[in-house]
């Protein structure tokens, strides 16, 4: 079955339902016209994630994000993965929906994959790494990034010998070296430099003042290294005067530790060292990146009380603004509720959301109706 956000009549079905409307077409040609459509409303497939994948072209979307039912935790309408008897038989199906993903991802596409952990026996399987090295070993693909989502505060855990879980991993993968990644869609608001009695301070009150101290007191620079040092300071302290570095950091030789590394072979910084005598690390003027740990607090469900396991939408919006494009679609093939494709269309962008159960379709279709 496919459910689209349109208006191409309504039907009903047998116990009484006025089901969203319904293209009498195959998934291909569905999708076919909704790529054409100027709406970003979304579109739903109804059916298992691999059958409805395979009705897609060759890399036509432009990112996924997803997160598919976890291993022996819940039984979700119409069965699906998540139910097999055995973890490695699980990891192997959602291997066989990954190399769908695969395939259907641009060449400079994006996966985004949250996926939690199960125990057996006591013991933690491993179950988000186990398949992350295997799509990485077996598939190409290109892990850029482990998220560490935070839940900050989770259901209580009454197991007395172990500690709380309280974090999910969120895999970022890419398929190529060449991706869309739109760093100041998702950088936070920057600081300001200001000017005091005549000296440019950085964001983070730093003036210039102890690093000229500190080079000019330097006995393991040269001269000529210290004039270098003090025209390259000069100069980055007119960079922040004219906003186009928000902070700055001074690495001087024998005065702070190189970043990273002291080993030459392995650090292009501290060979910098080596030869100049200093670097800077440089702050970016329009804010910081996101970092890799993820303060969110899982979604509440009490308006959603057929599904026990929604994400967040805060947990979508920075894969959706970072790497989708603003004419791009978005691709969830366990939508669920429909989170994913109502980020995407909050934020303008087109998505296809597929899920096998037709009750958490009419969900998702009703969240994403409004204009």
């Amino acid at each position: 079955m496919t459910i689209a956000a349109s208006n191409l009549g309504r039907l009903f079905d047998g116990e009484g339902y006025e089901t969203p409307p319904i293209f009498m077409r195959s998934h291909a040609d569905a999708f076919a016209e909704y790529r054409h459509r100027s709406t970003a409303q979304p579109i739903f497939f109804g059916g298992d994630a691999i059958t409805v994948l395979h009705a897609l072209p060759d890399e036509s979307v432009d990112c996924c994000m997803t997160s598919p039912p976890y291993w022996n935790k819940r039984q979700y309408e119409n069965g699906g993965i998540g139910l097999e008897e055995n973890f490695k038989e699980f990891i192997d199906n959602l291997l066989g929906v990954t190399a769908e993903v695969y395939r259907v991802l641009k060449k400079s596409g994006s996966f985004w994959l949250n996926i939690g952990d199960s125990y057996q026996n006591k013991q933690l399987l491993g179950i988000p790494w186990r398949l992350a090295i295997s799509m990485c070993d077996q598939q190409r693909w290109v892990l850029r990034n482990q998220v560490v989502w935070n839940k900050v505060k989770g259901s209580p855990d009454n197991a007395l010998d172990k500690l709380r879980n309280l974090h999910e991993p969120v895999f970022y993968f890419v398929k190529s070296h060449s991706y869309y990644f739109d760093a100041d869609a998702v950088r936070s608001s920057p600081k300001h430099a200001r000017v005091v009695n005549g000296a440019v301070i950085s964001a983070t009150g730093v003036s210039g003042v102890r690093y000229r101290r500190q080079i000019e007191l330097s006995s393991d620079l040269t001269g000529e290294e210290k004039r270098n040092a003090f025209v390259a300071l000069d100069e980055i302290l007119m960079q922040i005067a004219r906003s186009e570095l928000a902070d700055f950091r001074m690495v001087i030789r024998r005065q702070q530790r190189a970043t990273h590394s002291d080993s030459e072979m392995l650090s292009g910084r501290a060979k910098e060292l080596r030869d100049r005598g200093f670097y800077f690390l440089k702050y970016h003027p329009k804010g910081s990146k996101p970092s890799d740990v993820w303060d969110i607090i899982p979604e509440d469900t009490h308006d959603r009380p057929g599904h026990y396991a929604p994400y967040p939408e805060d947990l979508c919006k920075i894969p959706i603004l970072a790497t989708c494009p603003q004419d791009g679609i978005v691709l969830d093939p366990f939508c669920g509720t429909g989170t994913t494709n109502l980020v995407a269309y909050e934020f303008g962008r087109k998505s296809v959301g597929i899920d096998i159960s037709t009750e958490y379709l009419r969900a998702a279709h009703a969240r994403c109706a409004r204009p």
